[in-house]
Parts: structure tokens; C-alpha cells; sequence
């Protein structure tokens, strides 16, 4: 009769001739097993199907066997940060834990292993209890406040911001403007920056608007009216946070502008609705979903003590030049 409960250790040392010991250490590869005795071991496992138990090797290890995620509530709302929470959470299956998803006014600190945060903000008092909770604690870009966190995974967006510039120049443009958030996080400030290193470097009077995180759509659309009204030269338009750039084609249709046409258009942030729009829209691509795998496999070297606190890796982005670009008509 076929037995259908599920392979133990207990099971695969004994099929393959060796003590519990031994099946243990040949499959974490630890110990003083040959290199036979390791293979006999894996041949067993796998014609058994076993799969190790992840809760018993964390209560081995006295660990939560889980890591926290903190994303701000003001940004939980947008593609990009969606798909960064899956990369963390696919990353973290793949090393055999699980996540608890951290939010607001928390009394006390979270049960886990360590934490990720995702783009922390400046004054945010969430980012501040966790900073100073003493576990390891990998962030999405640098913290701007004081506290240091152990890991971190940053891109080189003021580069790439300058590269979109360029592109734009190319296809004609001479008055580009940037609508972009506060400082409060260090995507937005390097954004900020490079805008302003390119505008410096080409002897361009810089154009900024100001709009808070995940602004509604009255506050982008009165930041490019002001654009409009106050810049009559503008002939492109970078906008920096998620989603504006798309809030903002039916403003400047109905101002007489054409997107592609007269008025480049692009984004800092890609996203699948950018692809639809008609034209689709410039973006820089920040490859989310790796940024979070990213984030979340740095945590896991830090804390198996593979990489020292203080480490720090670059997350590659490009830019994905669209329509809404192409080189302005002669006027």
C-alpha cells in the first residue's frame, strides 16, 4: 500500500543507509560527509520528494523565520510600488520566509528577523521607530534622515534623469520643466538634482513645480497650469511622480499643446498605463519588482553574515524612449 504522508528526514536517512545526522549535514552541506554519501543523500530526497521543514530549521536558528516590509501608506497606491512589494515577497519564499507587512502607528516593534524599507521619507515617524529598532534593516535608496540603515539598494537617478535630457534636447527641445515631489526622499531629490546639474551644465534657467507624494490629480493639474501660464517657451515636460505624467495629456491638449508634436512629454516612472496612452509616453523603466528582490536578497546576506553592515549595490534602470518624444515639427 502506496504511503502518501510527506518525506521526513527520518525517511530520506534511512533510504539512503545513513543516520539522521549525516542526511542533515549532506543536505545543508555542512559536516564531514563525503562527497558519495552527499549524493546518495540527494538521490533520496528527491525520489521521496522531501522538502525541508522550514519552521524547525528557523526554531533551530531561533529566528521569527520572517522579515518585515515597510512601504509608506501615501505610495502603497501606485504600479510601481505594488510590483516592488512582489519582488520582496517572491525573494523572501525563495529563502523560506514569510513577510509581515508593517503600517502605521505601531506601539511596539515588529516580530521579524529584520526589515525592508521601501524609499523611506524624511519625518516619517513609522521610518524612525524602525530604523531604531535594532534589527538589520536594508532600505530602497538612502535614508535622508540621520539614522543609517545596514544594507542598501540604490539607482544612479540623477545620471538617468540627465540622460532624459539629453534625449529630449536631441528631439529639439530648448525650455524642458520638471514637476516633481519634495525632498523627502532621496529618489526625489536626485531627480531634483540631476534636472538641475543638466540645466547648469547647458546654461538652462531651471522650470520646477513642487507636488507632494501621490498627489491628487487637482494638485499636478494646477502645477502644469502654472508650467503653461508662467513658462511660455516650454516645449518639453519631465514628471516625476507615478502617474503624472498621464494626468496631465488631457491638460495640455485642451491648452492647444501637442504631445510628440510641439511639447515632448516623459516620466520618471514607468508604468503599464504609459504603454496606452495616446502618444505612449517616455519613461525611465525602475525595474521595480528587482529593486525589491534586490532589497530583500541583500537582508537575507545580511543576515546569514555573507555581506558586512554597510554594504551598498547599485540597481540598474534605463531609459525607454516613446512617441511622446520624437523630435518637435518645425513651428
Amino acid at each position: 500500500m502506496q504511503n502518501n504522508r510527506p518525506a521526513t528526514l527520518i525517511t530520506v536517512a534511512e533510504a539512503a543507509g545513513v543516520s539522521k545526522t549525516t542526511a542533515s549535514d549532506a543536505l545543508r552541506g555542512s559536516g564531514r560527509v563525503s562527497e558519495e554519501t552527499r549524493a546518495a543523500v540527494q538521490r533520496a530526497a528527491d525520489a521521496l520528494g522531501y522538502v525541508p521543514n522550514g519552521s524547525a530549521r528557523h526554531l533551530r536558528r531561533a529566528s521569527t523565520g520572517t522579515i518585515g516590509l515597510y512601504v509608506p501608506e501615501v505610495l502603497t497606491r501606485s504600479d510601481y510600488y505594488m510590483s516592488f512589494v512582489f519582488g520582496v515577497v517572491a525573494t523572501a519564499s525563495d529563502n523560506d520566509y514569510d513577510i509581515t507587512l508593517i503600517t502605521s502607528g505601531r506601539a511596539r516593534p515588529p516580530r521579524v528577523d529584520g526589515l525592508v524599507l521601501g524609499d523611506p521619507l524624511t519625518g516619517d515617524p513609522v521610518v524612525e521607530e524602525l530604523m531604531n529598532a535594532g534589527l538589520p534593516t536594508v532600505t530602497c535608496e538612502r535614508f535622508p534622515g540621520r539614522a543609517r540603515p545596514d544594507g542598501v539598494v540604490w539607482s544612479r537617478h540623477a545620471d538617468v534623469v540627465g540622460d532624459l535630457l539629453d534625449h529630449l534636447a536631441a528631439s529639439g527641445a530648448e525650455r524642458p520643466a520638471l514637476l516633481v515631489a519634495g525632498d523627502e526622499s532621496d529618489w526625489a531629490a536626485n531627480v531634483h538634482r540631476g534636472y538641475r546639474d543638466w540645466c547648469t551644465r547647458h546654461g538652462v534657467a531651471p522650470a520646477v513645480r513642487t507636488v507632494p507624494f501621490e498627489a491628487p490629480a487637482g494638485d499636478v493639474h494646477a502645477a502644469g497650469r502654472d508650467l503653461l501660464r508662467d513658462e511660455p517657451g516650454l516645449d518639453a515636460l519631465v514628471c516625476a511622480p507615478a502617474g503624472s505624467a498621464a494626468q496631465l495629456l488631457p491638460l495640455l491638449r485642451d491648452a492647444g499643446r501637442r504631445v510628440g508634436t510641439d511639447l515632448l512629454l516623459a516620466s520618471c516612472v514607468d508604468a503599464p498605463d504609459l504603454l496606452l496612452t495616446e502618444p505612449p509616453v517616455t519613461a525611465i523603466d525602475l525595474r521595480p519588482r528587482r529593486a525589491g528582490a534586490a532589497c530583500a536578497a541583500l537582508l537575507f546576506e545580511l543576515l546569514d553574515g555573507t555581506s558586512p553592515p554597510g554594504t551598498e549595490r547599485v540597481h540598474p534602470i534605463e531609459l525607454i524612449a516613446r512617441a511622446s518624444t520624437a523630435p518637435i515639427s518645425p513651428r
